[in-house]
């Protein structure tokens, strides 16, 4: 619900996913998704239909290469490769398939086919419970309304590019070719009613120093055209007529955001060392080898999640081990030494997968996925394998296995790293000998076996996001059951605790990757616990690293003591809060 406050100011919240302040005029983008009535058409007009659809699809392409092509051009590489996906889903296989059979063999005009045909995998990429891969059906939904545009004969995407007037942009959602025509220049701000900070809009809208808030539901009827709003993309608020009052307060933020980004500078090559001495591993998390500047900007020690689903999705074959031994050696070589973690192929039976042959599952997250599909599908898993034996040879690489919830498991997938390793010696191809291999504890089977898995691996590697749902039962994207999702439940503390405990017995270290790495409030609480390396996305390093540098070990300790006799997750979360705004104030400070 919008905050009514005495002023007459009007306050809502959003999602920050692009910082900074900005204040203008609302412009509402009233565009309606296309969405293709059921029709079908005559048997004479078959030929006709094709060859519509064919000049549409060439089009769509002829439009996404521009915008790609403008984008290398003003922000370079790494940006135009968000449209790499655009242009893949045109290629898809499977996709394509679908699309003509329904038009040759039910008749359905090519609007409706290719609607319906790619409505089904945006959803089943929207159900999965990977942030990264679920906003995904974003692009898919995006390159399909760029297709039913030329197929209908509707403007594509108009009014985003036609903006007069610097205005703050409100819109139920800008795809991220939406965003890549904006001109900031002309758009000040812009708000919409659904996103996350993975998506590629907000992506883009960091790339072009705009401030964005996404993800503001229903109460995003509140702005109307020509209001005057305030947007804060550091705490996600949007004001309607702001008091003098306020745009003074945001004022000083302004500045005290500066001041603090400034600081941040001063610490990116600093250990991330607590004020008693005690350092922590601070590493990133990466989706693709075009992460690597991001990485050595944020002042990270390496890479602790290199995930590598990227080189599998939106394409019509398998990566052979060529392409996907080059991706490794770029990351591998250019942090060296450095270390780099590589998780192996996290994909399932989603039907993600369009190469691979997989059955419809009915709950696809307790089915065929991970470390279980690779050790079906053992050609796919020996080709990564391989590839990453022989990017080890250029650097400090580590491997780990995900969804791991046994001990057969893990010797499966080293038999099958071990069969690797003398193809390659027999070929005289050189790689490191002494390769640390690690598990991801995702599982409750896993985090109780720790003891038995330490003895066979080097490291461990919590993902928090998949643990907390495997053992509270809790879907995340569920809403109705969303609230039970707590990290601080006594229940995850106590997995954690057990799995590092384990990992100290024999002697080998235990990191964070999930989301909780990176939420401020839990840094202290993770160290506490015993945690000796926190991984997150690049742009959250340097907070993280200030939190680390302003906090005593001996503090988180007797924070972690107190959760794990607690039964409370509220009363944990609140004490673990109030020590990571006294250590850093001005990350908590929300002047609205």
């Amino acid at each position: 619900m919008p905050d009514r406050r005495k002023t007459g100011e009007e306050m809502l919240r959003g999602i920050p996913v692009s910082q900074g302040v900005s204040q203008g005029r609302v412009v509402v983008l009233n565009r309606s998704r296309i969405v293709p009535a059921k029709a079908g058409f005559e048997i004479d007009d078959q030929a006709g239909e094709e060859a519509r659809l064919q000049t549409a699809l060439a089009e769509t392409r002829k439009q996404l290469t521009a915008v790609q092509e403008r984008l290398r051009d003003e922000f370079g590489a790494k940006e135009s490769q968000i449209f790499d996906a655009h242009l893949l889903v045109l290629e898809d296989p499977a996709l394509m398939e679908e699309v003509g059979r329904q038009v040759r063999d039910e008749h359905h005009t090519p609007e409706y086919a290719f609607y319906t045909a790619s409505e089904k995998y945006a959803e089943a990429l929207s159900a999965v419970d990977d942030s990264y891969l679920s906003e995904r059906a974003a692009d898919i939904r995006d390159v399909t309304q760029r297709v039913l545009g030329n197929l209908m004969g509707q403007p594509q995407r108009a009014g985003v590019s036609d903006l007069t007037e610097p205005c703050i942009v409100v819109a139920n959602d800008l795809t991220p070719s939406d965003t890549a025509q904006l001109d900031p220049a002309k758009v000040l701000g812009f708000v919409t009613e659904v996103g996350s900070r993975t998506s590629h809009t907000a992506i883009l809208a960091r790339s072009l120093q705009i401030p964005a808030v996404l993800g503001l539901g229903e109460a995003i009827e509140e702005l109307k055209p020509g209001q005057t709003v305030l947007l804060d993309g550091f705490n996600g608020f949007v004001i309607i007529s702001p008091s003098e009052q306020t745009l003074f307060e945001y004022g000083q933020l302004v500045e005290r955001q500066s001041s603090i980004e400034e600081s941040l500078d001063e610490i990116r090559t600093e250990p991330a060392k607590t004020l008693d001495g005690h350092t922590i591993i601070l590493s990133a998390n990466i989706e693709r080898a075009g992460d690597v500047e991001a990485v050595r900007k944020s002042g990270a020690t390496g890479v602790g999640l290199f995930r590598t689903e990227f080189l599998f999705i939106n394409r019509s074959d398998l990566p052979n081990e060529e392409e996907q031994f080059q991706a490794y050696k770029k990351v591998t070589e250019s942090l060296a030494p450095e270390p780099v973690i590589i998780r192996t192929l996290d994909l399932g039976g989603d039907k993600l997968l369009s190469h691979v042959n997989v059955a419809a599952e009915m709950n696809p997250f307790l089915g065929w996925r991970a470390i279980r599909l690779c050790l079906e599908e053992k050609d796919l898993f020996r080709t990564q394998l391989r590839a990453i034996l022989r990017a080890s040879a250029f650097g400090d690489l580590k491997i780990m296995y995900p969804m791991v919830s046994g001990m057969d498991e893990l010797d499966a997938a080293n038999v099958l790293l071990d069969e690797c390793r003398d193809q390659l010696r027999a070929e005289g191809v050189e790689f490191a000998e002494n390769l640390e291999i690690g598990v991801m504890i995702e599982t409750p089977s896993a985090a109780m076996i720790a003891d038995s898995l330490a003895r066979c691996v080097q490291f461990f590697s919590i993902g928090t996001n998949d643990l907390i749902q495997y053992s509270l039962a809790v879907d995340r994207l569920n809403e109705k059951i969303a609230h039970l999702y707590e990290p601080t439940h006594p229940g995850i503390l106590r997995l954690i605790k057990t799995t590092v405990d384990a990992g100290q017995a024999q002697k080998i270290w235990t990191g964070v990757c999930g989301e909780m790495a990176g939420e401020l409030a839990m840094v202290a609480l993770l160290i506490g616990l015993g945690v000796a390396e926190l991984s997150v996305v690049p742009s959250l390093v340097p907070r993280v690293k200030m939190l680390i540098r302003s906090i005593e070990m001996a503090k988180a300790r007797e924070l972690a003591e107190f959760a794990l006799n607690c039964d409370s997750p509220g009363e944990i979360l609140a004490r673990a809060e109030a020590l990571a705004k006294a250590a850093v104030p001005d990350f908590f400070e929300k002047t609205a």
